[in-house]
């Protein structure tokens, strides 16, 4: 039996990935993550500061960190140095350290009258969500990556912001990640 020579089909639309930067992406900068929170500061969002400056200190996943227990960073009223929680992924427990920095911003934070009687660091703003998505975090990130982009015209956001993690060598880090247009 002959096998008839059927007609190319086109694409009725571009591809996804057309005129972006796909793969590894270069981290944010020093001066990127300075600026993103001297904005955050500047505009007194005290909820999108302390969550900045705990991604950045706990190197956790979004996983991990929407999902932050008040109690896994307050004790008596006063923000821990070092807090202790199991990753969702590996079951590992990790410890991290909290600057002071992180600790001022979150103090601030916890202090808000939307975290009274709240179980979780980042609560949702339904009851029946308990604390905010991965993807209500990416959203976050994106526009603070957004915010900075008028001052440092080579960075443009992605559509799907990554974390990296590099490995337990602790010159390594999870790194938010912008696109970079180069």
């Amino acid at each position: 039996m002959p096998i008839a020579n059927l007609p190319a089909i086109r694409a009725c639309r571009p591809a996804w990935n057309k005129g972006r930067v796909v793969g590894h992406k270069r981290p944010l900068l020093p001066k990127h993550v300075w600026a993103i929170r001297v904005r955050l500061e500047i505009a007194l969002n005290h909820r999108d500061l302390a969550l900045f400056n705990l991604a950045i200190d706990s190197k956790l996943r979004s996983c991990d960190l929407v999902k932050l227990r008040v109690a896994d960073v307050d004790a008596s009223g006063q923000v821990k140095e070092r807090a202790s929680i199991v990753r969702s992924k590996t079951q590992q427990p990790v410890r991290f350290e909290i600057t002071e920095g992180t600790r001022k911003s979150l103090s601030r934070w916890m202090e808000e009258p939307m975290m009274v009687g709240s179980e979780y660091l980042w609560p949702g703003r339904f009851h029946d969500r308990l604390h905010i998505s991965t993807r209500q975090y990416a959203l976050l990130v994106r526009d603070w990556v957004k915010s900075i982009v008028a001052q440092y015209d080579k960075l443009q956001p992605v559509c799907v912001l990554r974390m990296l993690q590099f490995g337990p060598d602790p010159f390594h880090k999870i790194e938010l990640v912008p696109g970079i247009k180069t």
